[in-house]
């Protein structure tokens, strides 16, 4: 029985011992940090002043419950940051991604549609006015052409005027000789010259007063028969001249008539030709708005990709700012869990007289 006894007293004094150096392993630690200098100072002056150990404990387990409330609070505030945090890298990635794919499909549209187009309109309104520049050309030559033409035209019927004037200037010789003398003959002769004249060398007429002026210079005019056959020629050759003045009085009245036509089809085609620079005009018009529109929204969308980018960064930036902080924080609040823990198990403990920081 007295070693049973002197066993148990042995195991109480082991116990003491190994409680006294645990209870000054816990002071060391918490000594450490300010923190728990705090709570030592907080339990030294709590044992110097007697007070209850009961409202120390409370107390810091009141600061054990308000830190866990704080870690609670930190974890729900960050996990609501974290949500919020991935929600708009999301947003903001689709933002990026959309308006990739509208400066894309922007740029592609004006590559391979409108820039083509604009430059197929104008080429079209250069080829038409240069058609149209050719018209007016064309207009401008068949005016000169048709003046040079009727100026001609009224030369070859005054000449032939002339030459009809002279012929009948040769009947009326013709007619007043009875028995002609050299003198007269010459006259006669030299007014068939004169026709000739006249006559230019191109005109159909040349071959046939050739022929009289021929004839009458190898005949005898005091026969009546030779000056019937040279009035009879003569004659003919009059009626010839007045048939290609009608002749060339009718072909230029439909010269003139083929000329108002040919005009009348110029200023048809011309003003075809400025109906379709009008209408090409228009689609230019429209097209350079099309692509001023679509290059001024690809501009937008390319700065809003910047934009979103930025923000992007930003918004990793801060995250990861707040993640440290956090981190930080969650490791303070841990830490100074653990020290009020131990502070509470040194309150709790047999005998804490003799706490000193």
């Amino acid at each position: 029985m007295k070693s049973i006894i002197l066993i148990a007293l042995i195991a109480v004094a082991f116990t003491a011992r190994v409680q006294e150096r645990n209870m000054a392993k816990v002071q060391a630690d918490l000594a450490k940090s300010n923190y728990g200098k705090a709570l030592l100072h907080l339990v030294e002056l709590h044992a110097m002043a007697g007070g209850p150990v009961q409202e120390l404990v409370d107390a810091i387990q009141e600061l054990i419950n308000d830190l866990e409330e704080e870690l609670d609070e930190l974890e729900m505030n960050f996990r609501i940051r974290t949500n919020e945090h991935n929600s708009l890298v999301v947003s903001l990635e689709q933002d990026i991604q959309d308006a990739v794919i509208d400066v894309n499909n922007t740029q592609d549209t004006l590559d391979n549609l409108l820039y083509p187009r604009r430059a197929q309109i104008q080429e079209k309104i250069d080829s038409v006015l240069g058609y149209q520049e050719d018209n007016r050309k064309n207009y401008d030559e068949a005016i000169l052409v048709r003046e040079q033409e009727h100026d001609a035209f009224e030369a070859q019927v005054a000449e032939l005027n002339d030459a009809t004037a002279s012929v009948d200037d040769a009947l009326a010789l013709l007619a007043s000789l009875t028995n002609p003398s050299l003198l007269q003959i010459r006259r006669f002769q030299n007014t068939l010259k004169n026709i000739e004249n006249k006559i230019r060398s191109r005109s159909k007429m040349a071959p046939m007063i050739k022929a009289l002026i021929s004839l009458a210079s190898n005949q005898n005019f005091s026969n009546q028969d030779v000056l019937k056959n040279i009035v009879d020629a003569l004659n003919e050759f009059r009626n010839a001249v007045v048939d290609q003045i009608n002749d060339l009085t009718a072909q230029e009245a439909q010269d003139v008539i083929d000329h108002e036509a040919y005009l009348e089809q110029l200023d048809d085609e011309h003003r075809e030709f400025q109906r379709q620079i009008d209408r090409a005009t228009v689609d230019l018009t429209a097209t350079n708005e099309k692509i001023d529109q679509l290059s001024e929204f690809r501009n937008q969308r390319a700065a809003d990709q910047k934009q979103y980018t930025a923000e992007l960064e930003l918004e990793n930036n801060t995250y990861a700012e707040e993640t440290d902080i956090y981190t930080n924080t969650k490791n303070e609040f841990t830490r100074e869990l653990g020290v009020s823990e131990q502070a509470l198990a040194l309150v709790k403990s047999v005998d804490f007289s003799n706490i000193q920081v």
